[in-house]
């Protein structure tokens, strides 16, 4: 593990604890971030508390309200008064295990304001609020003080915007949970939202609304309340709760990235940074991958999940499948659907019971794991649970050991069904301690985990590096059985939902015209912007999603071989979000950069600089892109590949066809 390099220097007190609360009345409570940029002011006006922030002398968010409401007796918290409060400033480099930048600095400035309440009770509470150059933070900790069952019924923290703005959102408490498509209206017209919430402030700020360090709570959604100001609204427990403490509690941070240009977002690491420090020791079992699926012809109907003439997960149809990863090179296969209790109605709200150990009539698990490590292949497991935790939890010590026994390290996790158990929100504290429960549990077996149908990513991974990624969002599948996810998806969801962390969206399709399958569908882009997908959409492990014979000889399947998954550095080009984004990343493990650049309905001519390389180095440009006249509507599987030496001095015009991409190699020489 790389040393962390800590600079940790605590200031003096700025008020000292033996004083009067009323020594606070008049005092400056703010915290300004390194650069000097973002200020949060802190105060107590008639005992409630409140804070605003302001970016280069502007308001950013008016005051607004902080605190909670409890159940019960003493439900209001307050009024209050200042006891102490201090400050102090850290700043450190830590190095990540896996992820899209190798080494991230971590550098703020803290206050922490201690309040307690001016009648019986009398209890309190401490805020923390953090400055980054990139945003701000800030989180509530209430000790215990005891009251063993105290339950939290409503946070009353307010985000009143200084002014209108463009919203990038998906609506909350949906049945699909976060798998909607991104609508884009004024702030003022927003109901109840998920976050990371996108907004593009009338003046031109970028923020994003989030939060980090998800742990025993509710997770939060963002609820409109008047013209722009934005309320947290706690998703519930079935009996109306919304947090349930054993009377003490932290909360998550609330956050708000801030920055000039949408792709600052990007390249912003705060989430990361307000999470806890890795605890997993031995993380060489921990490996990013790319990887092979029987998946992408159960969706388009080539196969079926469940047992059948044409099951997908058949023992002779995985053998097929791990013959073609060692003849393209790639050394990773997901199988679905080689457990008991597949049926037709497997995604149906019925507390479908799955077996985690017992293979189907047509699967031998053993054979296949044995065959697959004599080829030089590793078996990603899969678990189903269809919502059925509490079938899921009888059995996740069996299945999860089954797996360590064959030798696998990596499994998929889906929770296919509107609520878990049919009665609680996905993204309620039920559903945050289910899965970070699941996390811990794989930990234990030296299984990484990719969730679908998860919880919202707050920065675990830095946390639990074997959580490699995560669905939360319409990914490639519903170019297969839908209408299908509109050109500009891909340019939305960099600066929305990927914000929180890694997405398995599964990329790759080649045959983005869908020869086979469900009549009538395609995936909406050009081959060439499939290819793009690697480097625009971050995530450690990446699915070649198409048949695997439609890899076989194409000669675009290059660059997917030679794409990485683990990165040294990200840096964000050109950016407009629903637009176009072009992106490059620099290998962790070669000199060499990879560039994805992708555009939505709309055809684009980009000029991009090369000024990223290295200075005086020559390099070899190895372009695939959208072959001339084409679009996503016509001979979209056309690719056009061509190569020409580039230095950093040099630039290059990209022509992105409509709903089309390109994908570049920087190979140094």
């Amino acid at each position: 593990m790389y040393k962390t390099l800590c600079i940790a220097a605590l200031s003096a007190l700025l008020f000292a604890c033996a004083k009067e609360p009323s020594a606070f009345a008049q005092a400056d409570l703010s915290v300004r971030s390194p650069d000097g940029e973002n200020v949060i002011r802190f105060e107590l006006e008639r005992g409630q508390p409140s804070y605003q922030v302001d970016r280069a002398g502007s308001p950013v968010i008016e005051p607004s309200a902080l605190g909670f409401l409890f159940k019960g007796e003493d439900a209001p918290l307050g009024p209050f008064e200042i006891v102490s409060s201090d400050s102090s400033s850290f700043d450190e480099t830590w190095q990540q295990v896996w992820g899209e930048k190798q080494h991230i600095r971590n550098h703020y400035n803290q206050l922490s304001v201690t309040l307690q309440e001016t009648a019986k009770p009398q209890r309190q509470l401490t805020l923390q609020f953090r400055a980054f150059d990139d945003g701000i933070a800030f989180r509530y900790l209430f000790p215990q003080q005891g009251d063993s069952d105290l339950v939290i019924m409503d946070e009353l923290t307010e985000f009143k915007l200084a002014e209108d703005g463009t919203a990038w959102w998906i609506g909350a408490y949906q049945e699909n949970r976060y798998e909607y498509l991104t609508t884009e209206s004024p702030v003022s017209t927003l109901e109840k939202v998920h976050t990371p919430l996108t907004i593009k402030s009338d003046s031109g700020l970028y923020l994003s609304f989030h939060e980090a360090r998800l742990v025993d709570f509710a997770s939060m959604v963002l609820e409109r309340t008047d013209d722009t100001s934005l309320k947290a609204d706690l998703v519930p427990w079935a009996d109306g709760d919304r947090v349930k403490t054993d009377g003490s509690f932290t909360s998550p941070w609330r956050t708000v990235q801030i920055a000039e240009k949408p792709g600052d977002l990007i390249t912003s690491y705060m989430i990361l940074n307000l999470n806890d420090p890795n605890v997993i020791e031995d993380t060489s079992w921990i490996e990013p991958h790319k990887y092979l699926g029987i998946w992408w012809g159960m969706h388009i109907g080539k196969y079926t999940f469940w047992e059948s003439e044409t099951h997908g997960a058949s023992t002779k149809n995985s053998l097929e499948h791990i013959d073609y990863c060692k003849k393209l090179g790639i050394d990773h296969l997901l199988i679905e659907g080689w457990n008991k209790g597949w049926t037709p109605a497997w995604y149906e709200n019925a507390m479908h019971m799955f077996s985690f150990t017992e293979g189907t009539d047509d699967f031998d698990l053993k054979t296949v794991a044995d065959y697959a490590r004599e080829n030089g292949v590793k078996i990603i497991g899969y678990h189903e649970t269809g919502s059925n935790i509490v079938n899921y939890r009888k059995q996740i010590d069996a299945g999860m050991k089954l797996y360590q026994e064959m030798g696998i390290n990596d499994v998929k996790i889906g929770q296919v069904g509107s609520r878990l158990n049919m009665t609680e929100w996905h993204h309620g504290q039920f559903g945050v301690n289910y899965y970070r429960e699941v996390l811990k549990k794989a930990a234990e077996y030296q299984l990484t985990v990719n969730f679908h149908e998860p919880i919202k990513d707050t920065g675990e991974r830095r946390t639990y590096p074997n959580m490699m990624a995560r669905e939360g969002a319409r990914g490639q599948e519903y170019n297969a059985w839908s209408e299908g996810n509109p050109p500009s998806h891909t340019a939305t969801i960099p600066f929305t939902r990927m914000l929180a962390g890694p997405m398995d969206f599964t990329p790759g399709v080649l045959d983005v015209e869908i020869k086979q399958g469900y009549e009538g569908r395609d995936v909406h882009t050009t081959a060439a912007k499939q290819l793009a997908l690697y480097v625009v959409l971050y995530s450690p492990i990446q699915m070649l999603a198409d048949l695997p014979e439609n890899y076989d000889g194409h000669p675009a399947f290059k660059f997917l071989q030679d794409v990485p998954v683990d990165w040294e550095d990200t840096k964000v080009l050109d950016a407009e979000i629903g637009d176009t984004i072009t992106t490059v990343r620099k290998d962790r493990y070669s000199d060499d950069w990879y560039l994805g650049s992708l555009t939505d309905e709309e055809g684009r001519s980009l000029e991009i600089s090369l000024d990223f390389l290295e200075p005086g180095a020559n390099y070899e440009a190895q372009i695939y892109a959208d072959a001339e006249g084409i679009t996503y509507q016509k001979n979209a599987t056309e690719v056009a590949i061509s190569s020409q030496q580039v230095t950093s001095a040099d630039s290059l015009t990209l022509k992105l066809a409509p709903g089309g991409g390109t994908a570049i190699r920087f190979k140094k020489l």
